[in-house]
């Protein structure tokens, strides 16, 4: 090299300045197995010969030394310089980067070059299990690559200072042994090789969904790794964690995640312990909630609060739940008395404790002596606490009724009947709520003493026959059970049984016994029999019925007339029970041999059948009264606890609002806000709340979440969680090709999982499209707009007949077209037009076709062609979804199935459909494959049979597949034919046609 070469390649390092901005990858991936810019020191690196590559020091563009080679030996003719790095190990790769950083000089700028100026290097590698020394041996090396400079540098580049770097890297591997040697050959460059990163990608450590996945290197550049996550400290897997990785270093399709312990919230990616004056009982991702009113924690990791002194929580109660005390006592207690009953009447305690199950007891006292106590005398006078006749007070009778009941009351209003006459009674009426029982001495009651009035007899109920003759009848009875006075005398009243009380007697007894007399032989008759005091006649008894003996006949003594009668009776008792007890054996045996455990079935409301532990879908339509399903399966929310930010769309109800939802204790949240426009009629509340109650039975991460309802304040609102990137249809078509094909993948299998969880359900979509799937930020997909959705039958293959209303022809399977018939399989049809979308990015399906023309085309057998670099993989699952007979179309299960292992093996995506021997976009036989080859105009509009033009071809002079390639959209519209399809792929196949017809028959 001469001084002059030599003097411009060193200012060439020493000049340099950053290298461009762009990088092939994050270093946040990369793992250095060399860097030359990390050496203060020599490299010790092999030159040969000696005279070839020198080694330098400079500076980068931060002036900071590094050790540099350069070789100029422009002037001398068959140059062949060799440098060779130190051993260098592979550690874990098998697949390594080299990133050059180097400057070259142009030939044309060197003057009087004598030898073959070159301005390209060579780059070689050597693979050893152990390090060589300084045994060197070009034959061993392997190249490659040739570098070439992207820009050179002159002699007016060094005076003007705008000298920059070039940056090349290749890729080398696979590698299989421990290390490898690294080369540059220079035959005639004038090059500074400024600094040399061996380096490996691999997936960091990261941690998602609350799984830890650790470094992990790609073993080869076909496939993905499948890399199992480990939850972190304080968490459990609610589904397996898995992730996999890349040969870029990337992390793709995270599956399940992990769950915070109770006691540990989520926060920073790890589960922390709840602070103090906070808990969480249950598994699951939600934060610590603060403890509820009138209870604490002191330490940190609490799984429930305790209460307060005083306070407390009864054994059914939540948690969250505040904690409470007892009532105080009822208030205000008002007696109203009639005669030996009586009207109790109070106010609700002042305080209730906290708790809205607040119930009243009864307690009855029939006290004695003592004297006055208020309230006697009917006054229905109040007495708070008429303790003074305690010490004579004894429980009442237990014939004593209490209208509604004595316990459990939830009004304030009691009556009190059966009393007994001119008598102290002493009530107390106790309040309760679910936590009085746990201070059981502390009893919080009113009283009140009264005395009831004089009262008629009660009712006589024991009538006896003493003797019976053809004219008359002697009986007798007891005396009434509560006579309330003194008895002066007996109503007695009879008649002929077929007179009907049209005329009858009445005589009057003063004791309990009477003979009728005059009576006709071999009669029935009817009797009744009162008691009267001085305060009036008591109820009538039931009416007792007897028969006179015939004429003449003999009369039975009524001794011997009772034991006939007893015998009698037991006998026919005997029978009874005999007969009943059969019968109930005899259906006990058959129910049970005849309910098999898997026949047992449990009844829920509004008439539906389910099955014991399986979870259905409900449909609100059933429901007599609407609103009875949305606070069944919806949240009611106070519309304070709702922000609205903006209006974001228009819906059919009213417009589409984004905003904020902050509940009690909890965080606030971005909300998706639906509401109903005013001026709203029944019908229209009723329609727009039915998809909150469809909604609100779902629980799944593929199917957007319901937060709740609003229906007791204006306006009426649907409120669900927020999806940041809209819906799916304009986020493809607005970031049209940047995905890769996994990601579409682990789209259009989250779909799949969601409708898989509402087939599960017993539920139709019945308008499945991309513009009904919404997407956020993470690219989870989420099935949407349930307002067409009706439930299936009890049979899984039923079909659910619409009630009318608008079909999305485009995305409908031609069964429900036709009949209206809905079932999990026409949503597998509208999968396959939802794949389709996601493939296409977005583009409408069947382009510009009428509703009309698709409804012909497909049922003539007519399928959307593969969208352009479609993998073939996807577009026979779309053909299987658009089987015409519904049986054979794939369950969304298997759907899930096809996905995962696309997934777990993307190689098989880069078999694209278009490269099939499957046409772009004739009509598809799903039996074949391949189409016939078509050799004239004729045979090609015989194949395009879905096209009904052939007629309208032969009236116009288009004799050759030349000219008809040749001709426009607009001159086949003038002649009535419409292109089903791209034009552009009707031209080709026609195009490729007139190549069969010149050159022979090529498939079509």
């Amino acid at each position: 090299m001469d001084c002059e070469s030599r003097a411009l390649l060193v200012v060439s390092v020493l000049l340099w300045v950053c290298p461009p901005a762009r990088l092939t990858s994050s270093p946040a991936n990369q793992v250095n197995l060399l860097d030359s810019k990390a050496s203060q020191g020599e490299l010790g690196w092999i030159s040969y010969p000696s005279h070839g590559w020198e080694e330098i020091s400079g500076v980068d563009e931060h002036y900071t030394p590094i050790r540099t080679f350069q070789v100029c030996n422009v002037m001398e003719y068959s140059q062949n310089n060799w440098l060779r790095t130190n051993w260098i190990p592979r550690q874990s790769a098998q697949k390594i980067y080299v990133e050059l950083k180097f400057t070259l000089r142009d030939c044309n700028s060197i003057p009087l070059v004598l030898g073959t100026c070159k301005e390209t290097f060579n780059l070689l590698y050597l693979e050893t299990d152990e390090d060589q020394g300084s045994r060197f041996r070009e034959h061993q090396f392997s190249k490659i690559d040739t570098i070439a400079a992207d820009e050179s540098f002159t002699q007016m580049d060094l005076g003007d200072r705008i000298l920059k770097l070039n940056t090349e890297v290749r890729e080398v591997g696979p590698m299989s042994k421990k290390g490898f040697y690294l080369a540059f050959q220079d035959v005639g460059a004038c090059v500074a090789l400024v600094s040399v990163r061996v380096y490996f990608k691999k997936c960091p450590y990261t941690v998602r969904n609350l799984a830890s996945f650790p470094d992990t290197v790609p073993m080869d550049s076909q496939s993905l790794v499948e890399v199992n996550g480990l939850c972190v400290n304080h968490s459990k897997e609610e589904e397996p964690p898995r992730m996999y990785c890349s040969t870029e270093g990337e992390w793709l399709v995270p599956i399940g995640k992990c769950l915070c312990n109770p006691g540990y919230e989520e926060r920073n990616s790890a589960c922390k312990t709840c602070r103090p004056g906070f808990y969480k009982t249950a598994l699951g991702n939600a934060e610590c909630s603060k403890c509820p009113p009138h209870s604490f924690s002191h330490h940190e990791g609490t799984l429930h609060c305790s209460c307060e002194k005083n306070y407390f929580r009864a054994e059914g109660d939540p948690t969250s739940m505040a904690c409470t005390r007892p009532p105080s006592a009822p208030r205000n207690v008002i007696s109203a008395i009639n005669e030996t009953s009586v009207i109790l009447d109070w106010n609700w305690p002042e305080d209730t404790g906290g708790r809205r199950d607040v119930t009243f007891t009864v307690l009855c006292k029939r006290c004695r002596g003592g004297g006055g106590g208020g309230g006697g005398g009917g006054g229905g006078g109040s007495v708070p606490n008429a303790g003074g006749l305690a010490q004579h007070c004894e429980p009442c009778r237990s014939n004593v009724r209490f209208l509604p009941r004595a316990a459990g009351l939830r009004n304030t209003t009691v009556t009190v009947a059966d009393l007994l006459a001119h008598t102290n009674y002493t009530f107390e009426i106790e309040a309760q709520n679910g936590v009085s029982q746990l201070v059981p001495k502390q009893r919080q009651y009113a009283a009140v003493t009264i005395t009831t009035n004089q009262a008629a007899p009660s009712q006589v109920t024991v009538i006896r026959k003493e003797r019976i003759s053809w004219n008359s009848i002697s009986l007798s009875w007891s005396q009434p059970e509560r006579p309330n006075g003194i008895i002066l005398d007996y109503e007695v009243k009879y008649y002929e049984k077929q007179e009907q009380e049209t005329s009858y007697t009445i005589l009057r007894a003063r004791g309990c016994n009477v003979t009728l007399n005059g009576l006709k032989a071999n009669t029935a008759y009817l009797l009744q029999i009162r008691a009267r005091t001085a305060a009036g006649y008591g109820a009538s008894s039931r009416s007792f019925e007897f028969e006179t003996s015939p004429d003449s006949a003999f009369s039975i003594s009524s001794e011997s007339s009772q034991v006939v009668l007893i015998a009698i009776s037991s006998a026919v008792a005997f029978i009874l029970f005999t007969v009943l007890l059969y019968v109930l054996i005899t259906r006990f045996c058959c129910h049970s041999k005849s309910k098999h455990p898997s026949e047992k079935r449990l009844h829920f409301g509004n008439g539906h059948l389910r099955l014991p532990g399986i979870r259905t879908y409900v449909d609100p339509h059933t429901y007599e009264d609407p609103s009875q399903a949305v606070h069944e399966f919806a949240k009611e929310l106070d519309a304070s606890c709702i922000a609205i930010d903006k209006v974001v769309g228009a819906g059919e109800f009213g417009e589409v609002c984004s905003g904020r939802l902050k509940l009690p204790s909890k965080k606030e949240i971005c909300v998706a806000i639906k509401t109903l426009k005013v001026g709203y009629t029944d019908k229209q509340r009723r329609d727009f709340l039915a998809e909150a109650s469809i909604m609100g039975q779902f629980d799944h991460p593929n199917i957007i979440r319901l937060e709740g309802v609003v229906t007791h304040s204006k306006p009426v609102m649907i409120v669900t969680e927020y999806m940041e990137n809209g819906s799916l249809d304009s986020f493809l078509r607005k970031h049209d090709a940047q995905f890769t094909g996994i990601q579409l993948v682990g789209m259009l299998r989250g779909i799949a999982s969601g409708m898989k969880y509402l087939a599960d359900m017993g539920y139709v979509h019945r308008d499945l499209a991309a513009r009904n799937i919404l997407v956020n930020s993470n690219l989870v997909c989420k099935v949407s707009d349930f307002g067409l959705s009706r439930v299936l039958e009890d049979d899984p293959e039923a079909a659910y007949t619409t009630r009318g209303g608008k079909i999305p022809i485009r995305w409908t399977a031609p069964e429900a077209i036709a009949y209206r018939k809905f079932t999990s399989a026409s949503d597998a049809w509208s999968y396959g037009i939802v794949l389709w979308e996601v493939m296409s990015y977005g583009e409408r399906p069947y382009w510009e076709m009428s509703n009309q023309d698709v409804i012909k085309a497909v049922d003539e057998g007519y399928r959307l062609p593969p969208p352009m670099d479609c993998p073939a993989a996807l577009y026979q699952l779309m053909l299987d979804c658009w089987q015409k007979e519904r049986n054979n179309r794939p369950k969304f299960e298997q759907i899930v199935s096809i996905l995962d292992k696309l997934i777990r093996n993307p190689s098989s995506l880069k078999i694209t459909a278009n490269t099939t021997a499957r046409p772009a976009n004739l009509l598809l036989d799903h039996s074949s494959s391949e189409m016939p080859s078509m050799g004239t105009v004729g045979d090609w509009m015989d194949g395009m049979r879905t096209l009904p033009y052939k007629e309208a071809f032969s009236g116009v002079s288009y004799s050759s597949c030349d000219t008809l390639a040749k001709t426009s959209t607009e001159d086949l519209k003038k002649v009535g034919v419409t292109i089903v399809g791209p034009p552009k792929k009707i031209v080709s196949s026609l195009k490729a046609l007139d190549s069969h017809t010149k050159n022979g028959p090529v498939p079509v």
